[in-house]
């Protein structure tokens, strides 16, 4: 049986579509359609099911997959350990959201790069665009705030991020715990806000989470990057919804103020996600590790 066949066979199962295997694989939507159904007519038993959207392994592409996954990651391993003996060096090309991309993924990769590790960032906000990157290998690793579906990608849950509701002293000053208590919701959305996205997706989370609602309020500013969202509210251009991690700083010095305490704040869970079967090959499998290991201490 031919190893090509049954690598794009693998492709077929693991992404659920005969478009995004060909995409991981460089091949024209076609060619993996031909190859398919070469491998069916040598094995005389068909492996997919066609549906509208994508296909669904028959008990047939099950058993197979089931059996030939593990010895060809195995191979893909040893090649690409090789490669990596040879040159002494890999890239690891890492995407996530611009933020937390830029001040936890790329610090914790630090001591990778002295090992002779290059890396890589995109800068991606759309968690679909980010997962389509990875699932068509652009990327070898991403940090999303959502689970991949389908059996093409694996993802572990890497942090929590805590969102406060923060604010200048000047607006924070105005504001009192009682009015807060009472018709916080009301009250806060008399305020300018500071966002990412018109849709105000931040602000939106936390009310729902802590008020049960939805804001009536409307962005005064948007900026499309937290760091830019939470350096206009210390300026004192409204309130804003910010990861704890990224404002603590501010809060310590008294340059924001957190508006409220919530009982049980909004959390926003990220996931380091890869290809299945790529977390065998070491370069991975050590990135993969060490931003584990550092996200205990996030």
């Amino acid at each position: 049986m031919d190893l090509a066949l049954l690598r794009t066979f693998v492709a077929v199962h693991r992404a659920g579509s005969f478009t995004r295997a060909a995409a991981l694989l460089g091949l024209s939507q076609p060619a993996v359609t031909s190859q398919i159904r070469t491998l069916e007519r040598q094995l005389g038993r068909p492996l997919f099911l066609r549906q509208a959207r994508g296909v669904t392994p028959t008990t047939v592409g099950d058993e197979l997959a089931h059996r030939a996954a593990p010895h060809l990651d195995a191979l893909v391993e040893i090649a690409e350990a090789g490669l990596d003996e040879e040159s002494g060096l890999r890239t690891l090309h890492v995407a996530g959201p611009p933020e937390f991309t830029a001040l936890r993924v790329l610090p914790a990769l630090t001591p990778l790069v002295g090992q002779g590790l290059a890396v890589r960032a995109s800068f991606l906000g759309n968690t679909e665009e980010i997962l389509d990157g990875l699932a068509a290998g652009h990327h070898d690793l991403a940090v999303t705030t959502a689970r991949p579906r389908g059996g093409l990608l694996v993802s572990t849950p890497l942090c929590d991020e805590e969102h406060v509701l923060v604010a200048a002293e000047r607006w924070a000053a105005r504001l009192s715990p009682d009015v807060l208590l009472g018709r916080g919701a009301l009250v806060l959305e008399q305020l300018p806000v500071v966002e990412v996205h018109e849709s105000l997706p931040f602000v939106s989370r936390y009310w729902a989470a802590v008020f049960d609602g939805k804001p009536a309020a409307a962005a005064t500013v948007i900026a499309p990057d937290l760091r830019a969202v939470r350096d206009s509210a210390v300026s004192g251009a409204g309130l804003a919804v910010l990861p704890r991690y990224l404002c603590a700083e501010d809060l310590a010095a008294g340059r924001l103020v957190a508006l409220l305490d919530p009982p049980v704040p909004p959390l926003r869970t990220y996931f380091l996600v890869a290809r299945t079967g790529t977390l065998a090959l070491p370069p991975l499998a050590r990135a993969h590790e060490e931003l584990l290991r550092a996200a205990t201490g996030w």
